[in-house]
This record gives structure tokens, C-alpha cells and sequence, in this order.
């Protein structure tokens, strides 16, 4: 955005006003509608991997450390440290256009994948879906912060943030469907295919809006100017509770990721599933379960944090303890049907954490520093869940395969038990910093 197109559209102008989107309205919702269906993809294209795991690992003779890495460390070195710059030039661009951009890239990257014969050829397509997707979140979130005002936010992300139970259930279900059916090669074709659809309808639906354009005129001195980068990443890190934020939710992203990128494999190999069951009744399972706790989350960020700026932290606290034995009954249950029932509480309560930190920190940066900001919070706590997690989990389940060939992944998993303690340890500290920053505020008038 140029200084002239800044200046027109700064709020308080005739033209702001004119623009900003009503955020009762439909276009906001249109919008929101659209920006859900894009994570959907991203989120699709993105657990695709883990999904068709066996079936890769049969064809291509992978180890467990080989899908952890790919699904893990090489993904989130890309994934993450491309997201700063996409993040500074969507601050200073048309944030749509990149999204749009973003999408394809990353879905034309998913169908290569489909296409790799060998594993450097399907870890260089991996990596550039990483890339892609890199472009997919930090905008969604700044353009979702334009469209819908303070008090409303938290609901209206919970909802974008459905994108990744979505996601991952149609993963599972069109994903395994078609791998049973055909092969796994044409799982990612196909569903890849969908988002350079997808990217096109991004150009049609989503208009820019006014950056700031819903918020009080004291939040920000200068919306039209673009912020600083130094001054941005400086700011974020320099703030205790935005930096808590990120390093709580990446603990907690050690385990949703560490878990999620080996659960297909896991109830296959070691709870005696089959492609054709994951396809049903995982899909039943992660849909339902994670959507209703995206939204649950949104909605008790909306009810609570209004009146009490520490349950930002003590939500996803609680939900993370509550979700403990459940997940310590799945890794231990001997078959997959009482495995799948344990795994509801992981499911619903473990992904609290997600609509809390992103609203916290879209609420606490200027608006022209919304998109950067979002991608700093991805960069910590994907670097550290993303990276660490997956190859965690394959690294240990390599190392036991000789001694525990059945249970490898089984004894793998209770690894991550240590990392529950560590995310709520995490939430704690940050609800202490949220609630001086509260009283200090209250003081000050």
C-alpha cells in the first residue's frame, strides 16, 4: 500500500468508512468463509503425509525417522523462516493477492509430491509445500483482524481455525479413500488439484480491507504507515507475554504434532486398523472432535479474556490438563476401539491453545503489524512443535525398532508426556504476566 492509498483509507476518512467491512455484515462472512476453506487446504495438503504414511513407507521403504524428518524438521525450516519475509511484504502489500499466491505455490507443490519416485525427490516437493503454506496463515489472520472488530475476534479466528480439524478429517477421509482405492500417488494429485481452484477463488472473493479500519483510533498512532521490520520483530520478542505465548504453544505443539504425524501409522500398525477404518472413523473422529474444541476455545476466549486478560492463558492451561490421561489411555489401550475412544479427549482439549495465542497477539500489535507479528508467533512455536515433535517421535521409534519391533511407537509416544507439563508450566507463567500487565494498565488509568 503506497502513502496516497494509505491516506485514503486511513480510519476516520469518508473512504475508511465507507470501506470497512460491517462485521455483521455478509461480505465479513464471506470473507471468513473463504479464508476457512483455504486453511482447509492447507491443512489437508499439509497431514496428507502423515495420512498416507504406510502406505508411502511401503512404497518408497522409509523408516520411522524418515517420516518424522520430512514431516517434521524439513518442513518446519521452510515453513517457518519463509513465513517472516511473507509476512514483512504482505505488511506492505495486497495481503489477499499473497495468499493467493501462497495457495498455489503450495498446492502445485502437494500434486509433485504425488509424482516423487524417490525420498530426496518427495522431501524437495515437501519442502516446497512448505514454502506455500508459509504464504497461508499470517495474512488470513491480519485480514480476519480487519474484518471483524475487537470483542468479536476471538470467535470469528476460532472459526478460520476450524480449517485444521476440517482439513485434517477430509485428509483422512477423501485421502485414505483414495489410496485404498487407487494409490496414495493419486491422493495428491487429486487434492492437490483443488487448491489451484481454490487460489483463483481467493482473487474473486477476498477484498482487501482498510488495515485498522475497525479499531478504536488510540490502538494505533499510524495505520497507513507500514511498520518497521526491526522495530516489529523487536517488539514481539521484547514482550514477555507474546514471546510466552509462542513458547507455550509450541510445547504444546510438540505433542499434537509429535502425535498427529504418527496416529494414522500408529493405530495401523499397532492397534490393527485398517486404511479403509482410518477412512471412516478417524476422519468422524478428528472432525468433530478438534472443530469442537476450536470453537469452544473461541468462544470462552470471547466470554472470558474480556473480563479477565489471564484466561488467554489458563483456557488452553486447564484444556491441556484435563487432556492428559486421556492421551496417556490412548497410547496404552490395546486395540483401536477403545484407542479411538481415549483419543477424543486429546482431540476436543489439546488444540485450546491455537484460537488463545493468535487472538493475544492480534489484540496487542498495532494493525500494520498484524501479519508479521502472526507469522513471529508461527515461527516460535511451529519451529519448536513442528521441528521437534515429529522428528522426536520417529527418532526414539528407530532407536526401540530393534528391541520393541511391536511397540516402537507405542513406547515413543510416552516421550511426549513431559512436554504436557512443560506447555501448562508455560500457560501459567504467561497468566501471571497477563494479569500484571492487567493491574498495571488498571493503574494507569
Amino acid at each position: 500500500m503506497d502513502d496516497a492509498a494509505g491516506r485514503e483509507f486511513a480510519p476516520g476518512t469518508p473512504a475508511a468508512e465507507a470501506r470497512s467491512p460491517d462485521s455483521t455484515g455478509a461480505r465479513a462472512w464471506l470473507v471468513l468463509g473463504m479464508l476457512c476453506f483455504v486453511y482447509v487446504l492447507n491443512f489437508l495438503d499439509r497431514q496428507l503425509l502423515s495420512i498416507l504414511a504406510k502406505p508411502i513407507q511401503d512404497s518408497l521403504h522409509l523408516s520411522d525417522g524418515q517420516l518424522g524428518r520430512i514431516g517434521g524438521l524439513y518442513f518446519a525450516l521452510f515453513y517457518c523462516f519463509i513465513s517472516i519475509p511473507v509476512g514483512w511484504l504482505a505488511d506492505r502489500t495486497n495481503r489477499a493477492r499473497v495468499l493467493a499466491a501462497a495457495c498455489a505455490i503450495w498446492s502445485v507443490a502437494t500434486m509433485a509430491c504425488g509424482l516423487a519416485r524417490t525420498y530426496p525427490q518427495l522431501v524437495a516437493a515437501r519442502m516446497t509445500v512448505g514454502v506455500g503454506e508459509a504464504g497461508g496463515v499470517p495474512p488470513s489472520y491480519a485480514i480476519i483482524s480487519d474484518y471483524f472488530p475487537s470483542g468479536r475476534r476471538g470467535t470469528a479466528l476460532s472459526l478460520f481455525n476450524l480449517g485444521p480439524p476440517i482439513g485434517q478429517a477430509l485428509g483422512v477421509a477423501f485421502g485414505a479413500s483414495i489410496a485404498a482405492a487407487y494409490s496414495w500417488r493419486d491422493a495428491f494429485v487429486v487434492l492437490g488439484s483443488v487448491g489451484v481452484f481454490a487460489a483463483v477463488m481467493v482473487l474473486v472473493i477476498v477484498r482487501e480491507p482498510p488495515r485498522g479500519g475497525l479499531d478504536a483510533p488510540q490502538a494505533h498512532a499510524a495505520p497507513e504507515a507500514a511498520a518497521g521490520f526491526k522495530r516489529t520483530v523487536a517488539g514481539f520478542f521484547s514482550r514477555p507475554a507474546l514471546l510466552l505465548a509462542a513458547l507455550a504453544s509450541g510445547a504444546t505443539q510438540i505433542v499434537t504434532y509429535g502425535a498427529g504425524n504418527f496416529t494414522t501409522l500408529f493405530l495401523i500398525r499397532e492397534k490393527g486398523m485398517s486404511l479403509s477404518e482410518i477412512a471412516v472413523y478417524l476422519a468422524l473422529l478428528v472432525g468433530l472432535g478438534m472443530s469442537a474444541g476450536m470453537y469452544a476455545s473461541g468462544w470462552a476466549i470471547d466470554r472470558f479474556a474480556r473480563r479477565s486478560k489471564p484466561a488467554y492463558a489458563l483456557i488452553p492451561a486447564a484444556s491441556l490438563a484435563l487432556a492428559v490421561p486421556f492421551f496417556v489411555g490412548f497410547i496404552w489401550a490395546p486395540r483401536w476401539p477403545l484407542a479411538l475412544a481415549m483419543l477424543i479427549g486429546p482431540t476436543l482439549l489439546n488444540h485450546f491453545y491455537l484460537s488463545s495465542s493468535v487472538a493475544l497477539v492480534q489484540e496487542e500489535v498495532a494493525p500494520n503489524q498484524r501479519v508479521l507479528s502472526g507469522a513471529l508467533l508461527l515461527l516460535v512455536m511451529n519451529l519448536i512443535g513442528m521441528g521437534v515433535g515429529p522428528t522426536l517421535v520417529g527418532a526414539i521409534s528407530d532407536a526401540l525398532r530393534p528391541s520393541h519391533p511391536e511397540h516402537s511407537l507405542q513406547l515413543a509416544y510416552y516421550a511426549l508426556l513431559p512436554f504436557y507439563g512443560l506447555a501448562i508450566a508455560l500457560f501459567l507463567w504467561l497468566a501471571r504476566i497477563l494479569a500484571r500487565e492487567g493491574a498495571a494498565e488498571r493503574a494507569g488509568g
